[in-house]
């Protein structure tokens, strides 16, 4: 029998890719020197699609590939997938969740780590010199009981909550809706929590409930001195909004992991050595990776076998 074939919209590791050869055929679209060939001579051919967040899948796509049965994608966020016209059709779309949790975590406190105390400008104070011909750096601000503001209280950013609480910090969050078995102050907005916390820290899911989430109104409440960071998606904030809160210092350090029109970012953040910045790579361990491709494929052999999905995004 023949294998079915899956159109692979970005790069997997080896590791994903060579057990995925034995079961699939794989038509790897990102190695295609001329996509719109490479579409035409394999479109009627593909039931499934593999693809990252970042990625996404549009309608315009799909629609080219007429025996297209699932879309499967290698992490959490789905928001550029077309997922309303996948659900017309009754095209099932899977994710990763829960594997890249505790590594996301990780990521948003070495973020708000490393901006606080100003680890990356302590760490060219040494190899510049500076240490030698200036002496000790300016001192920085801590991280122990602070007031820690969690936009988004999903998985993630409850265990980033986790961590807080052996840091000593006072933990609210904002969400649609109070966690009542969770002991943080709640507020509905980010504009709300805001004037209560000294770090507001956002882990909420990307999609279009969550565009520009934290706007302009939630920067200006913030207190003169508050640090940010993110780790969710660029499109939960207004990055114009976030700049000009650097530029007046009411957000006095940064540390991001993601932004908007990732990833040719606006290049005015590369201006503030107050604010650390990351590739987007707050999953990007090899535990989470191995992980996050095993319940990719865990979810295509089960379509193709006709079992329930592990992971279905409902």
């Amino acid at each position: 029998m023949d294998k079915p074939e899956l159109l692979v919209m970005g790069v997997l590791p080896d590791w994903d890719l060579a057990p995925m050869a034995e079961r699939y055929t794989l038509r790897l679209l990102y190695e295609a020197p001329d996509p719109e060939a490479f579409l035409a001579a394999h479109a009627a051919a593909i039931r499934g699609i593999v693809t990252k967040g970042e990625i996404g899948a549009s309608a315009a796509l799909m629609q080219r590939l007429p025996r297209l049965g699932i879309v499967a994608c290698y992490g959490v966020g789905i928001d550029a997938i077309d997922k309303g016209w996948c659900a017309a059709r009754g095209i099932p779309v899977t994710n990763t969740p829960d594997v890249l949790t505790e590594d996301v975590a990780d990521m948003a406190f070495a973020l708000l780590l490393a901006a606080a105390r100003e680890i990356p400008r302590a760490d060219a104070w040494v190899r510049g010199g500076a240490w030698t011909c200036e002496g000790s750096m300016p001192l920085t601000t801590r991280v122990w009981g602070k007031r820690l503001g969690i936009v988004g209280l999903g998985r993630i950013g409850q265990a980033v909550a986790r961590r807080a609480e052996g840091f000593g910090m006072e933990i609210a969050y904002s969400g649609r809706a109070p966690k009542g078995h969770l002991p943080y102050r709640h507020y509905p907005t980010p504009a709300a929590l805001a004037p209560h916390v000294d770090i507001l820290l956002c882990t909420a899911m990307g999609g279009p409930t969550t565009e520009g989430l934290i706007d302009r109104a939630a920067f200006e409440a913030l207190r003169p001195g508050a640090i940010f960071v993110n780790v969710s998606r660029g499109s939960c904030l207004d990055e114009a909004a976030l700049l000009e809160a650097l530029r007046s210092g009411r957000i006095a350090r940064a540390g991001l992991d993601v932004f908007h029109n990732e990833p040719a970012i606006d290049p005015a953040f590369l201006d503030f050595p107050n604010v650390v910045l990351a590739p987007h790579a707050a999953s990007g361990t090899v535990e989470t990776r191995k992980a996050m491709g095993r319940l990719m494929q865990d979810n295509l052999d089960a379509f193709f076998a006709g079992r329930p999905l592990p992971t279905e995004v409902r």
